[in-house]
């Protein structure tokens, strides 16, 4: 593997301007690395303290956490906004790096509102509904909602970059190594994480009853340092990017600017091909079969196997070399050679079989059988998720890719979010409904294996000829105007 597989030969086209080298490439994806740090902190560290730690509900928890998705909708005015109005005369970069000033901000003052919670939890023995633990819960929504907005006005015009800097025949590559570093940001975050965090109960203290105060100290150091890292991560990632390797001026020529097009066209542009609505369901299902166990996962480790804080942040690490394995493999080897939409199929199987692995685990209450199943779901979803995105990526208007790409992450985040929130709500309908909690859990992992299978019966419908064919007379439509009105 070299840097000559990412440059383009000159071209009219291209006027002359290479795709992003390998190096840019590892550099680019410093960004998606800040984002796997954060994730660890959200939906790892977070969930984990808030449903096992601090008695709050699974679905409470599930709830506001997924408030961050379900504002998803901004995904496409953002992408849309940088396609046509440049921000300090940046289409993407300026989008990408204050958006990360804010998701970090909004992310500190989060878990300060969860102590808050804990407390009234932990003096009342309970969770009860009353106007504090409203207002805070509500409180904490409104953070989280501007925390995803933020992540939505920074990774939405990121991804969009990446359309800009490379072409159809080596984006595979690019993405591959792009998201790549973002499960490196989870190796990282996890691995480091349980390392800060395993001073909290040294003592093997059992879940519930460590003190809050002792929660708080090192918990707060981990979210008020990440957050600045992050940000010069993403400050490095993105310098001199854009302007030394975006074709997005040139793909959108001045009669074809898309800072003309306004979003009630773009949104007809979106739904010119059955194709993107077929490729929306797809994503919308792979999706939530592949998240619904983000909320639980941790408590899963901490409620079924009895393992500490530490321990289940690490599980993250696990997962996170799977994906890394997978990623690898499928952008450089599988994708070439069997193509996007077959690779992707074999990827919703192997998912589909790893949860059956991670219930098996559970009844045999050995933690090396999860950890090992978690590295072989790692491995499938790494798989699955980059053909996913390479066949997203060319199912994207080269003209309009912030739009189309914010369309995508619409769909995603939306789906992450009713993820999220499923997740919570089967497993605390699992608890009521049986007095094992192993089977509570399980009945979440067997409902993502029944998603992740009928998705795949989606994905056989979806065809990339088709979409450009008709995807490409709609903006040649909308550019003469006829579709006003």
């Amino acid at each position: 593997m070299n840097s000559n597989n990412f440059i383009d030969p000159p071209s009219p086209t291209t006027h002359h301007k290479h795709s992003a080298g390998l190096l840019t490439a590892f550099r680019l994806g410093l960004f998606n690395l800040g984002l796997g740090l954060m994730a660890v902190l959200t939906l790892a560290v977070l969930n984990r303290v808030m449903i096992s730690e601090l008695g709050i509900p699974a679905t409470i928890t599930a709830g506001v956490l997924a408030v961050s998705q379900f504002v998803a909708p901004a995904r496409v005015w953002f992408g849309q906004l940088s396609d046509s109005k440049p921000l300090f005369g940046k289409h993407r970069t300026n989008y990408v790096l204050i958006g990360t000033a804010i998701f970090g901000l909004a992310v500190f003052l989060a878990v300060q509102v969860v102590w808050q919670l804990g407390a009234i939890v932990r003096a009342n023995g309970e969770w009860l509904w009353n106007s504090q633990t409203i207002g805070l819960t509500a409180l904490l929504g409104l953070i989280l909602a501007i925390y995803g907005l933020a992540v939505s006005s920074s990774s939405t015009p990121f991804t969009a970059l990446l359309v800009d800097v490379s072409e159809e025949e080596n984006r595979s590559k690019l993405v591959s190594i792009v998201w790549s570093m973002l499960m490196v940001g989870i190796v990282i975050g996890g691995i480091s994480g349980g390392v800060v965090l395993k001073q909290i109960n040294q003592g093997g203290v059992e879940a519930g009853q460590i003190p809050l105060e002792n929660l708080q100290a090192p918990i707060n150091s981990v979210f008020s340092f990440v957050p600045f890292l992050v940000l010069a991560l993403a400050a490095i990632a993105t310098w001199g990017v854009e302007k030394k390797y975006s074709r997005f001026s040139y793909r959108s020529t001045n009669s074809e600017r898309d800072d003309s097009i306004t979003l009630n066209r773009a949104i007809k542009i979106l739904t010119a091909s059955r194709q993107t609505g077929i490729f929306f369901s797809f994503l919308c299902l792979f999706t939530i079969s592949l998240f619904m166990q983000e909320a639980v996962l941790e408590p899963y480790g901490g409620e079924v196997f009895g393992m500490s804080i530490a321990d289940t942040t690490k599980l993250n690490s696990f997962w996170g070399m799977g994906i890394l394995l997978g990623y690898g493999t499928t952008g450089f080897f599988i994708v070439p050679r069997l193509g996007k939409k077959p690779s992707a199929k074999i990827g919703c199987w192997l998912v589909a079989l790893c949860f059956i692995l991670i219930i098996l685990s559970g009844f045999t209450q050995q933690e090396a059988i999860l950890k090992s199943a978690m590295v072989v779901f790692g491995t499938a979803t790494g798989v699955a998720t980059i053909a996913s995105i390479s066949l997203m990526l060319d199912l994207t208007a080269a003209a309009t890719a912030g739009t189309f790409i914010g369309a995508w992450g619409l769909a995603q985040a939306m789906s992450r979010a009713l993820a999220t929130v499923a997740g919570g709500v089967i497993l605390d309908i699992g608890k009521a409904l049986f007095t094992n909690p192993i089977w509570g859990y399980s009945l979440v992992f067997a409902i993502q294996a029944l998603g992740m299978i009928v998705a795949i019966t989606i994905l056989n419908q979806v065809n990339v000829k088709e979409f450009k064919e008709t995807t490409g007379k709609a903006i040649a439509t909308v550019m003469e105007g006829d579709l006003d009105g």
